[in-house]
């Protein structure tokens, strides 16, 4: 029985899907942010792996299949977006102005956080790219000469903490406006961060899509002369 799970692609899939279903049904009954069926999902799987002792490889044939939705899945975030294509033009300036001062002081926040603790040049530049999406993420490791498994880490950790908490620090800082707790959430965690501003409104979710793409253009463009304060 190992044996066929550990070779079945189907495995991953449905461990995948079944998980993040389960936490869909406790997180309704429950309304605990730490019940969200992401985190739900995350923390079923690696139990179940570990008792199971199936190798993370294994597990990957099957929910790299779902991965590989996770670009066209961004791309149809262009549909709220055209849908509020008004708003967009009418907040154009803010929503440009509140994604730049995002991410520079993002850019800057893990600067400071560095010399503070003394952080190496590797492990520096490996966090830069923490707040966008995995693919250009990668990228910006490899071309700082960084250390992917630290980049991959705390790309998925930004994610899940905008996921869990966006709603909260919301509310916490009176921020009330949707195209601001849209921005605010896809600026600072990514698609995770999108999934649950689409929970919490149409406007939220379509400027949260928007500032994945600017956050990961600015970042780009920015990340290199911070690489080069360390």
């Amino acid at each position: 029985m190992k044996d066929l799970l550990m070779n079945s692609a189907l495995f991953g899939v449905t461990l995948t899907i079944s998980t993040f279903l389960l936490g869909g049904v406790i997180y309704r009954k429950t309304h605990i942010f730490l019940f969200s069926p992401l985190l739900v999902s995350v923390t079923c799987c690696i139990v179940t792996l570990l008792l199971v002792k199936i190798p993370y490889e294994n597990y990957c044939r099957g929910g790299d299949w779902i991965g590989f939705f996770l670009t066209p899945s961004t791309v149809c975030l262009a549909v709220p977006l055209y849908e509020q294509f008004e708003k967009l033009k009418k907040n154009w300036y803010a929503i440009l102005g509140g994604i730049t001062c995002g991410v520079i002081s993002n850019l800057a926040f893990i600067f400071g956080m560095c010399i503070l603790f003394r952080i190496g040049h590797t492990e520096y530049v490996s966090l830069l790219p923490k707040s966008i999406t995995t693919a250009i993420a990668l990228a910006l490791t490899d071309e700082f000469h960084g250390f992917v498994p630290i980049t991959v880490m705390m790309v998925i950790i930004s994610g899940n903490m905008g996921n869990l908490f966006a709603p909260q620090l919301c509310r916490i800082f009176r921020i009330t406006d949707p195209v601001a707790r849209g921005v605010a959430t896809g600026t600072s965690s990514h698609a995770l961060g999108t999934a649950k501003a689409i929970e919490m409104g149409d406007i939220e979710g379509a400027m949260s899509g928007l500032s994945i793409a600017v956050t990961g253009l600015l970042t780009v463009v920015f990340s290199p002369f911070f690489a080069n304060l360390i």
